[in-house]
């Protein structure tokens, strides 16, 4: 990532809330980011394979992703994004209330880069999104 450039970022995330949580979070950052959302799977997978209203949006370099979704269920979201040529290298970060432990398993062995069990306190929850921030500001991601 080029420090002058911003850093694309998905955010699957169904609960409005949440989407606040996160905005608010990244606008705190000194990380620059582009902001993509999308409320469920399925818009999630128009969003990445560019189809209908999104072929003008660009890829993203971070996807963050809930994984109880409508229509299309996270875990089957990442499943797809990890089995597809020209999305696969972009890391994904699982960002769930879920605490079970075979959706932490299931996400890892379909290639997440992380799994973090969202905080229920919001100022816990925007210090988790800030470090999810620093974090890839420094991170080498490969090119698309």
């Amino acid at each position: 990532m080029h420090s002058l450039e911003k850093m694309k970022v998905l955010v699957v995330e169904d609960n409005p809330n949440d989407v606040t949580i996160i905005k608010r979070a990244m606008r705190k950052s000194d990380v620059k980011c582009e902001l993509y959302f999308a409320s469920d799977g399925e818009e999630a997978l128009n969003l990445l394979y560019q189809t209908g209203e999104f072929q003008d949006t660009p890829r993203p370099d971070l996807i963050l992703l809930d994984i109880n979704l409508p229509k299309i269920n996270g875990l089957e979201v990442l499943a797809k994004v990890k089995e597809d040529e020209r999305l696969r290298r972009i890391p994904v970060i699982v960002l769930t209330i879920s605490e079970r432990e075979e959706d932490m398993v299931k996400a890892y062995d379909s290639g997440a880069a992380s799994y973090m069990t969202k905080p229920v306190d919001s100022k816990d929850f925007e210090r988790l999104i800030q470090t999810v921030q620093d974090y890839w500001r420094i991170a080498q991601i490969p090119p698309k």
